[in-house]
């Protein structure tokens, strides 16, 4: 076996490598600030046929502005009111967040929807999360209090029960000190390796809180939330949706459904409105 020290910077890099896989390639590109126009509008007001203004939770490695360049417009453009807030960001690191620790971010996330519930007049929002931003938002509504806030979540390929990134993760163990390398330089990929201690606290005592209406969208091609179904969430109120059995030749994977599935979109939308929903199927891709 290879010493550890020769060892851990490989291991490590097909971590982030894998985890990378969550950000679009514009990253590099974007910047911090929020988009002047479309969504982010702190003059929106919530209407009588969509009342809840809607949060956008980006990935690991994702940030406010390009993990939503094709889900924010969608839904703008259907008549809600739309907001993304960048969180877990880490001292010297532009651009890329979710990587600080899972239960700090949820305490940001709390904080900007107090923020867009003040500004909007909403008594409540919907929360729409992809990959790590479908499951810390979990931690928001279960233990700082984001249940009375919010009327639905909307998991987009969510780690909810962890990830092996097939199986990389196990082998963890047989490399001293990699974890504590996880755990100090990028805290979120540590929360989110399957089995870990946030991971346990989180689903302790069942995955859903009352008064909150859940939905999972998976696709089976996931090649980092592994395996896909550790996506679902078991509790009431819960709609679990893998998309190829919607449309069996989507071929989507981590990265694509969270940004410019239509088909995924359409799914989220009747999420967001199950009184209107309407049939997902691959002719959705032009609605």
């Amino acid at each position: 076996m290879l010493p550890w020290r020769r060892a851990l910077r490989p291991l490590t890099a097909l971590l982030l490598t894998a985890a990378v896989a969550l950000v679009p390639a514009t990253a590099a590109h974007a910047a911090d600030a929020r988009p002047s126009s479309g969504w982010n509008d702190y003059s929106c007001r919530p209407s009588a046929a969509h009342p809840r203004p809607v949060v956008l939770v980006h990935g690991t490695f994702g940030n406010s502005v390009d993990n939503w360049l094709g889900l924010a417009p969608y839904l703008k453009n259907r008549g809600y009111c739309v907001f993304s807030l960048d969180y877990g960001q880490l001292p010297g690191v532009p651009f890329f967040h979710g990587l600080g620790p899972v239960d700090e971010s949820a305490q940001q996330l709390a904080a900007h929807v107090d923020e867009v519930l003040a500004a909007t007049g909403a008594a409540e929002t919907d929360i729409v999360g992809h990959s790590q931003g479908g499951m810390m938002p979990r931690y928001y509504l279960k233990f700082l209090g984001g249940a009375a806030e919010v009327n639905a979540l909307v998991g987009i390929a969510p780690s909810n029960h962890g990830t092996t990134l097939s199986g990389l993760t196990n082998l963890l163990p047989y490399f001293p000190g990699v974890g504590d390398l996880l755990d100090e330089h990028t805290p979120a990929l540590a929360d989110q390796v399957a089995g870990s201690d946030l991971l346990t606290r989180l689903n302790a005592g069942g995955d859903t809180v009352p008064g909150v209406r859940y939905t999972v969208l998976a696709t089976r091609y996931d090649q980092v939330v592994t395996p896909y179904r550790s996506q679902f969430l078991d509790g009431p109120g819960v709609r679990n949706v893998l998309l190829q059995d919607l449309c069996p030749v989507d071929l989507s994977e981590h990265l694509a459904i969270g940004l410019f599935d239509r088909i995924a979109f359409h799914e989220v939308a009747n999420a967001l409105d199950p009184a209107h929903a309407t049939p997902t199927t691959c002719a959705s891709v032009f609605d």
